[in-house]
């Protein structure tokens, strides 16, 4: 079949127009072997831009087309789905970059023109070795897999379910609830945390089309996009959530009641080995902590468990042992969450050092009418009447390696400082600020509301927090008096900003998903696919992906919700054409690219060749995503990869070279 190429080369405006000369660059590809039109149009991913393409398909009878224009990243699907509405295969068509990687990083019009050229006949080289591809199609499990209980997940959770899938949430914890469960109020409408929060704890808990694990971890996802294989390690508690029936008698009666810091309360709060989280946990069951309890750890406790005769429903079991729960789903939703800064890591701010110096989540939990001083706030039984606010700690902050702004920390110290002016009125607060970042809906008016009443904000870096007397010292620089303050204090709060989790890495590599330089998890494009991964199927929400606030978090979670669903509504996923192939004939079983594969999707067979049976790499069509690292690392050269065969891309380098 005689070559009929079609060349399109897109002005983007001026984004390419102003520095190449795109009619140039149509009138050379015009004399290229194989190309028989060439256009240069405005802005070739517009509607009449497609059409344009569509009409020469016809006209011409094109069977090959080169566009060239910005990244494939952004347009490549848009284009593809153009030459196949023409009833070309999408797969005979090939994309030339010549604005991120020609007209935006030059500014020689003449060069970059010259440049442009090369990048084009290097796309029409290819593009005159494509050979036709066809995607496969899969079936889909009409369920999906939530990790994580916090807020995101809870709001992903209940969207799935109620559009009518099932539902799998995995909490790692015995409640879920995550982090807003531990706050009082959210900025800036002062709303109840828990008012807002329990409900759908609650919905979560009881719905038909969810299965809540909770106390449980995801520990193998195999698969692929609408067929994962799941397995969740279900931890015992040692109490039969069927019988209890949470009238905490067991820790009442527990030995150790009073000795055991409970973590929902920052330490702050001491408990027994059997603990609920808090008064609204779903499950509101109690858990026995194997850490701490006499009888996990020591196989004894006194005569008897005290517990076990004290619960009259018989809900504690100590013969318990860990369940392996399997279960199928189409797509999964990472919903982990973050773990607070640890402040220790700033020893110059005295955290730990200092009992009146503690963070904005103990503050929290100080001021919540459920917390340990039933939402007084008071340090050792004392009231504090000077109380100074430190911004920015763990955040923008070189030393600890945390470039990023957390987000959140400028308003909850603001809502903050409002606790403590509501509740000690004629507390002196101030509050020290890298820069205030009031930036969402309401946020401006809660921060002049914070000020009106009373609050003093002085644009400062803390250096150290030392003790004089009864009294701590703040030290800091006000940068725009430009000179060195010391503010006396009774209670410090340190804004402590967000981190990934701790276990983060583990998850990532679990899913086969990327982290991005700051260790969250790193969304397919931070514009138009935020809620994406690299792996299809598998989904980002909240503040796993990075720092946020309650509502997008929970905007993110819906997102993610949408594009979990897609689908499952369509019953059938697409599997990637454009993937590895293997020469059987050149094979020789070394197994380097089974090794070396990020995505699991190759595995040696046995087959038989010229009488004897041999091993061969097979690559699994479905899971294989194209990334090529086989092809490199195959030192036989029987790895292939379609579309970018080793002839294709040699002919790109001679193009380009000249």
């Amino acid at each position: 079949m005689a070559l009929r190429i079609g060349v399109y080369v897109c002005q983007c405006g001026l984004n390419i127009a102003g520095i190449v000369s795109s009619e140039e660059v149509a009138k050379f590809a015009s004399g290229l072997p194989g190309v028989v039109v060439a256009k240069d149009y405005v802005y070739m991913c517009s509607d009449p831009g497609q059409a344009m393409v569509r009409e020469d398909i016809k006209k011409f009878g094109l069977n090959r087309v080169v566009i060239a224009s910005c990244s494939p990243l952004m347009h490549e699907k848009t284009f593809r789905a153009t030459v196949e509405e023409a009833g070309l295969n999408p797969y005979y068509f090939e994309m030339a970059n010549i604005r991120e990687q020609c007209s935006w990083v030059h500014d020689d019009k003449e060069k970059a023109t010259e440049k442009a050229k090369r990048l084009v006949e290097a796309a029409v080289r290819k593009a005159s070795l494509l050979e036709p591809l066809e995607t496969i199609e899969v079936d889909v499990t009409p369920a999906v897999l939530v990790i994580g209980g916090g807020i995101a997940g809870i709001h992903a959770s209940l969207d799935i379910a109620d559009a009518g899938f099932k539902v799998y949430l995995v909490e790692k914890t015995p409640s879920v609830g995550g982090r807003m469960a531990q706050l009082d109020e959210t900025f800036p409408t002062l709303d109840c945390s828990s008012c807002i929060l329990t409900p759908k704890m609650t919905a979560v808990g009881s719905h038909p089309n969810i299965e809540l694990l909770t106390y449980s971890e995801v520990i193998e996802v195999d698969g692929f996009i609408g067929n994962f294989d799941i397995k969740v390690k279900k931890k015992p508690r040692y109490i039969d959530v069927n019988k209890c029936t949470g009238c905490g008698a067991c820790a009442e009666a527990c030995l150790l009641k009073g000795r055991i810091p409970s973590e929902f309360n920052c330490g702050l709060r001491m408990e027994a080995a059997s603990y609920i989280p808090f008064e609204q946990a779903v499950p509101a069951k109690y858990t026995i902590d194997p850490d701490r309890c006499l009888m996990v750890t020591k196989g004894k406790c006194g005569k008897s468990p005290a517990c076990q005769e004290a619960c009259t429903a018989g809900a504690i079991d100590f013969e318990q042992k860990e369940e392996i729960i399997e279960f199928g789903v189409g797509s999964i939703i990472v919903a982990t969450g973050f773990d607070p800064f640890d402040p220790k890591l700033k020893p110059e701010l005295g955290y730990e050092k200092y009992d009146n110096v503690i963070t904005g989540l103990e503050l929290e939990r100080l001021s919540s009418a459920s917390g340990p001083t039933l939402g007084k706030i008071s340090i050792n039984g004392k009231e504090p009447k000077d109380v100074v606010f430190v911004h920015c700690v763990g955040s923008r902050d070189e030393v600890v390696g945390n470039l990023y702004c957390s987000r959140v920390c400028c308003m909850y110290l603001a809502k903050q400082a409002h606790y403590v002016k509501d509740k000690i009125h004629d507390a002196r607060v101030t509050v020290f600020y890298i820069d205030m970042r009031a930036f969402g809906k309401g946020f401006e008016e809660f921060y002049n509301r914070v000020k009106e009443e009373g609050v003093v904000y002085r644009r400062g870096n803390v250096s150290e927090i030392y003790k004089r007397g009864d009294k701590l010292i703040v030290r800091a620089e006000d940068t725009l008096l430009g000179e060195p303050v010391e503010v006396e204090a009774d209670l410090v709060v340190l804004g402590i900003g967000m981190v990934p989790r701790v276990d983060s890495d583990d998850l990532a590599k679990l899913l086969k998903i990327s982290k991005s330089a700051d260790g969250f998890f790193l969304e397919a494009h931070p514009k138009l696919r935020p809620e994406d991964t690299a792996v299809d199927g598998v989904y980002l929400a909240g503040c796993c992906q990075g720092p946020k606030d309650i509502p997008d978090a929970v905007a993110q979670a819906g997102a993610a919700a949408a594009k979990a669903m897609i689908p499952l509504a369509l019953g059938k996923v697409k599997a990637e054409a454009q993937i590895a192939s293997v020469d059987e004939e050149a094979c020789r079983g070394c197994g380097l690219c089974v090794e070396i594969c990020p995505y699991g999707a190759l595995e040696l067979k046995s087959v038989f060749r010229f009488g004897e049976l041999k091993e061969v790499s097979s690559v699994n069509e479905v899971v294989c995503k194209g990334c090529g690292a086989c092809a490199t690392a195959c030192p036989s050269g029987a790895m292939q990869h379609k579309s970018f065969t080793k002839r294709q891309i040699f002919e790109m380098i001679f193009a380009a070279t000249g």
